[in-house]
C-alpha cells in the first residue's frame, strides 16, 4: 500500500527542479502516479509539491465565498498562492495497493484526494464501507476481521485484495511512515528550494496529509493519529 500522487507533465515550469513526469490522456489512459516516500530524489520531492501546489492553485474568488488575499503578482508566490492560504488542501491521488500473489492492483479512483487517506480508518472502525472514487470506483469492504479491497464496485466481476483488517492496519500504519518520512525530505528541500517560505510550505503539507515529518515528536496534525 502506497500513498500517491496523479502526475502531469509540468508545462515549462522553471521555479524548481522537477522530473517529467506523464501527463494522463484524454482517451481513458491510465494517469501516471508518483509514490511518497523517504526515498525520492530532490526532484521527485520538488515535483511532488508542484503536483500538490498545482491541485491547490484556483484564484481566491469573493463570490464564493472565498475571503483569501488576491494572488500575489511574484511567480513563485503566485504559484505557491492557494497552497499557504486555502485552509482545505486537496491533492489528485490517494491509495495504490497491489498484491503481489495476484496481480489485482487497486488505484485511486477520480475526484478522490491524498487528503483523505485516513478516511480508510473508518471502514475498520466502524463504517464497514470507504469508497475510494469513481470511474474506476474502488471501495474498501470490512466485514468482521475480513476487508476486500475491490478495485471497481460497478464491475459484478471485479477483482479484489482481500486482508485481514490488522493487516490493513498494519499497512496504513506504514503510509503514514511513508508520508512523515516524505514531509522530512520536504522540510530539507524547502530549506534550500525556498528558503524564504520552508516552514509555511511543510506547515501546509502537513495539514494536507495529517502527519508531521520524520523526527518531530508533535502528534500528527488536527489530532487526527499519530504517523
Amino acid at each position: 500500500m502506497e500513498a500517491v500522487l496523479e502526475t502531469y507533465r509540468p508545462d515549462d515550469f522553471t521555479l524548481w527542479p522537477v522530473v517529467e513526469p506523464v501527463r494522463p490522456a484524454a482517451g481513458g489512459e491510465s494517469p501516471g502516479y508518483l509514490a511518497l516516500s523517504g526515498r525520492l530524489t530532490p526532484a521527485e520531492v520538488g515535483t511532488a509539491l508542484m503536483l500538490i501546489a498545482g491541485c491547490n492553485g484556483l484564484d481566491p474568488g469573493a463570490d464564493a465565498g472565498d475571503d483569501r488575499p488576491p494572488r500575489p503578482a511574484d511567480p513563485l508566490a503566485s504559484f505557491l498562492h492557494g497552497l499557504l492560504t486555502f485552509d482545505g488542501l486537496c491533492a489528485a491521488g490517494g491509495l495504490r495497493v497491489v498484491d503481489n500473489s495476484t496481480g489485482v492492483t487497486l488505484l485511486p479512483g477520480c475526484c478522490s484526494g491524498l487528503e483523505d487517506w485516513r478516511d480508510v480508518h473508518k471502514a475498520i472502525d466502524g463504517t464497514g464501507q470507504v469508497f475510494l472514487g469513481h470511474d474506476p470506483g474502488p471501495v474498501v469492504e470490512v466485514s468482521g476481521d475480513s476487508v476486500r479491497l475491490v478495485v471497481d464496485m460497478e464491475r459484478s466481476d471485479s477483482p479484489a485484495i482481500e486482508v485481514s483488517a490488522a493487516e490493513l492496519r498494519r499497512l496504513l500504519d506504514g503510509v503514514g511512515r511513508d508520508l512523515a518520512d516524505f514531509l522530512g525530505l520536504v522540510t530539507g528541500w524547502a530549506r534550500v528550494h525556498l528558503p524564504d517560505r520552508a516552514e509555511p510550505v511543510t506547515d501546509a503539507l502537513a495539514r494536507l496529509l495529517a502527519v508531521r515529518p520524520t523526527g518531530d515528536r508533535r502528534s500528527a496534525v488536527g489530532g487526527r493519529g499519530t504517523a
